[in-house]
């Protein structure tokens, strides 16, 4: 599967891809909104191989795919949706993107092709999202989806000595593409 928007190449990945990964999850940005404090290299191959295995479902249910420049091919992260069961007419959200490309807008990009994908290629009725209140990128791109915030659960994560609420948001399929 390759979605192409602008900027940017959606793409299955390859188990080459695991090196580029692992270089942008060893970014201290990067690590500050996930539970880890540092990515042993072995783990980011199992990460990247789950994705690959994804490819072969069938029915196909998670498409978690890397996000590459389309001027030079070079990985900057990755998105996708993930349904729970093959008739189930919704899908959650996730991406994340090397720190060195944040504030370029290519989140969204890649996010919005992913939405777009999932309403009309996959009829799904909703798509939703969950991330860290205190992640003012993630929520700027989710809402610059149209995507609605839906609720605000409190102190749901425990990491890095603290408790971190989780802010939910969806659109749904009569709402896209926004106004």
């Amino acid at each position: 599967m390759r979605l192409t928007t602008d900027r940017l190449i959606l793409r299955e990945f390859t188990a080459d891809d695991w090196p580029a990964v692992w270089a942008y999850q060893q970014n201290p940005l990067y690590l500050r909104y996930y539970p880890w404090e540092d990515r042993p290299p072995e783990d980011v191959r199992r990460f990247v191989q789950t994705f690959i295995a994804q490819q072969a479902e069938s029915p196909r249910l998670r498409y978690q795919l890397a996000i590459t420049l389309k001027e030079n091919g070079q990985l900057i992260g990755n998105c996708g949706l993930r349904q729970k069961t093959a008739r189930a007419p919704e899908a959650g959200l996730g991406y994340e993107l090397d720190p060195r490309f944040w504030g370029r807008g290519c989140a969204t990009e890649a996010a919005r092709a992913m939405v777009q994908f999932g309403f009309t290629r996959l009829n799904l009725h909703r798509i939703s999202a969950r991330c860290i209140a205190d992640n003012r990128n993630s929520i700027r791109v989710l809402e610059k989806l149209g995507m609605q915030r839906e609720g605000h659960l409190r102190e749901t994560d425990y990491f890095k000595d603290r408790w971190w609420d989780t802010l939910v948001y969806a659109i749904l399929a009569h709402e896209w593409p926004p106004r």
